[in-house]
């Protein structure tokens, strides 16, 4: 998910045998320090700048796929099947799952799962029909879901047994390695209220539609136009009936997003908070002067975060009643370059191209100017951290270190004639060794266009010190900036006649590994797959993600990350923190703190 995403995100293992994984989910002070009695029962939440819902139905497309959108968002109304996260660690959190633990059959090719007793907000039962409801609508508009990679779910569902009301079976296409499906194929599948949300129009009748492809299509239409209608969210029936612990009460155009108890919550634990609000902000600097007003007051934020910018001012914070702790994400930070751009993209395509470009991105100065010292460098496709078993030595020890000189010799050497702090060109066209390469024009220029995500310092920062490096090089970059949900809504590849214009977009973060919390890369650069937001495509890498999926072997798993690491299929940006959190001290039971970016409003009370 966009970070970022497995969801793009804002820079805001049981399963695994011997490849178990555990994972620290922050370091800092602990939130939620003892004190005086406070008497208030709602909490705010700060949204990352620029960045707010904007979209409730759980099968999202590309440009609403993000972790503000699923896990700060849909996940409090809306429960996944599977819940994933627990004591900061990424793993099956069987006390938060709607379902008992997935029962593979002996020759691995099919899986049973049996539903616990949770209820609809309404009263009905959640049952195995809405599992079938969510997978047909997924099998009829795949094509509309980020998640979706070819080959892989529901491809790889062949058919569905429903053996009662609380119990199914997915017969799978072949034998798939344990970790991989039930961390990155079942992890996807969120039941849906059929007995409400199964109609083709606001008018008419709920029915059986989803059993038919075109009936399923229709019904996703339906609801996705609904949807995309975020002013009417508070008083459309459809989205008042939920399985999470929360109800939705108001989300106006703004951001602003107020939640209340659901009542009818089976799950373990029900909310003590009489209201949960997120708050929006358009820039960095205007939460920072929010939090500096104090813990107290009618606009006060209870769960903040602070700017790397302002970091020296922690302890100033910290006498205003607030604690702080670092947010680290299962995530990596890169930005997409545009593969399906018909001027820009024949260029891309070039690994030469793509390595000259890795050797200009100085990390540890983006890490040291940008974000005092609060990232760590991101050098390919698997999270460093929290810390796992899964990070390769070559990961771990940058391929591709900071080398203006390195990158002007590859272009140079591959037939471009470069001039630095101008704009290089293509003087050798052609597929030869020392040429520019198929699809490269003579006369082409390394002149693109980079729009990112407006609203944080730390990222215009970084993307002032990108511009100077590259023109070391004679590439030009020229910047633009937008809001985050605009950025993620551009980085979708293009299609056939449309009119394609994009270069690189950086939405200031990159990958959330959730829902493919094993970290594959399927969702991201398999070829045609969901999130593959630049359009990149290669046969060697189809086949090593391949690779990863039907073992359990965790080498395989880092035969790909060694294989994505030197192909650069995106360009590698050192991983912020989520956030600097800053928590009032009084509020309980926010800690520790979820790698995956989930929150848990549910379990916040106030000493």
């Amino acid at each position: 998910m966009s970070s970022t995403g497995s969801w793009r995100g804002r820079r805001a293992a049981s399963l695994l045998g011997v490849a178990a994984t555990l994972l620290a989910a922050s370091c800092g002070s602990s939130p939620g320090n003892s004190g005086p009695a406070v008497t208030k029962t709602t909490a705010t939440f700060a949204e990352p700048p620029g960045a707010t819902p904007s979209y409730i139905f759980p099968l999202m497309s590309l440009k609403y796929f993000s972790v503000v959108n699923a896990s700060q968002f849909q996940y409090l109304l809306y429960r996944p099947l599977y819940w994933f996260g627990e004591n900061g660690q990424v793993h099956l959190n069987d006390r938060l799952s709607l379902a008992n633990a997935p029962e593979y059959s002996a020759d691995g090719t099919s899986v049973t799962i049996t539903l616990k007793h949770y209820v609809w907000s309404d009263g009905q039962p959640v049952t195995t029909r809405d599992i079938e409801f969510w997978q047909n609508l997924v099998t009829a508009n795949k094509a509309n879901w980020a998640a979706y990679s070819p080959g892989e779910y529901p491809d790889n569902v062949t058919s569905v047994t429903v053996n009662s009301p609380t119990s199914i079976t997915f017969h799978l296409s072949q034998k798939y390695g344990q970790y991989f499906f039930t961390y990155n194929e079942l992890s996807q599948i969120s039941p849906l209220p059929q007995h409400v949300w199964d109609k083709q129009a606001a008018s008419g009748a709920v029915g059986d539609y989803d059993r038919t492809p075109a009936g399923a299509t229709a019904v996703y239409k339906y609801l996705d136009g609904e949807a995309s209608n975020l002013g009417t969210y508070e008083t459309n029936p459809l989205w008042q009936v939920v399985d999470g612990p929360w109800k939705l009460k108001s989300l106006n155009a703004a951001g602003l997003l107020k939640l209340v108890p659901n009542a009818s919550y089976s799950g373990p634990t029900k909310a003590k908070l009489t209201e949960f609000d997120e708050v929006p902000f358009t820039k960095d600097t205007a939460e920072f002067n929010q939090l500096r007003s104090g813990t107290t007051g009618a606009n006060a934020i209870d769960y903040g975060y602070l700017p790397q910018q302002d970091a020296p001012q922690k302890d100033a914070i910290a006498a205003l009643g607030y604690s702080f702790s670092l947010w680290a994400n299962w995530g990596i930070t890169y930005f997409p370059e545009n593969f399906t751009n018909p001027v820009s993209g024949p260029i891309f395509k070039q690994l030469y191209f793509r390595q000259a470009m890795q050797d200009l991105i100085d990390q540890q100065t983006y890490i040291k100017r940008a974000y005092n010292g609060y990232a760590y460098p991101t050098y390919g496709p698997v999270p460093v951290k929290p810390s796992s078993a899964y990070v390769t030595q070559l990961e771990s020890n940058n391929p591709f270190p900071f080398s203006p000189s390195a990158a002007v010799s590859l272009l140079q050497s591959h037939g471009w004639t470069v001039n630095p702090g101008g704009i290089s060109v293509c003087s050798s066209p052609g597929g030869a060794d020392n040429q520019c390469g198929p699809g490269v024009a003579a006369g082409a220029k390394a002149s693109f266009h980079l729009e990112y995500a407006s609203g944080t310092a730390p990222i215009d920062n970084e993307m002032a010190q990108f511009k100077t490096d590259f023109a070391k090089a004679g590439i030009q970059i020229i910047l633009s900036t937008n809001t985050f949900n605009s950025v993620i809504g551009t980085a979708i590849p293009c299609a056939a006649g449309q009119d394609c214009k994009w270069d690189m977009e950086f939405w200031g973060g990159g990958w959330v590994y959730a829902p493919d919390y094993y970290p594959t890369g399927d969702l991201l650069w398999a070829t045609g797959a969901g999130s593959n937001a630049n359009g990149y495509s290669d046969p060697q890498m189809d086949q090593l993600i391949n690779n990863s999926e039907v073992s359990n072997d965790v080498q395989a798993l880092k035969a790909y990350e060694d294989y994505a690491a030197k192909q650069l299929p995106v360009i590698w940006m050192p991983t912020a923190y989520y956030a600097l959190n800053e928590i009032n001290s009084h509020l309980q039971g926010v800690g520790p703190l979820d790698p995956l970016l989930q929150i848990y409003p549910e379990e916040w009370s106030w000493s």
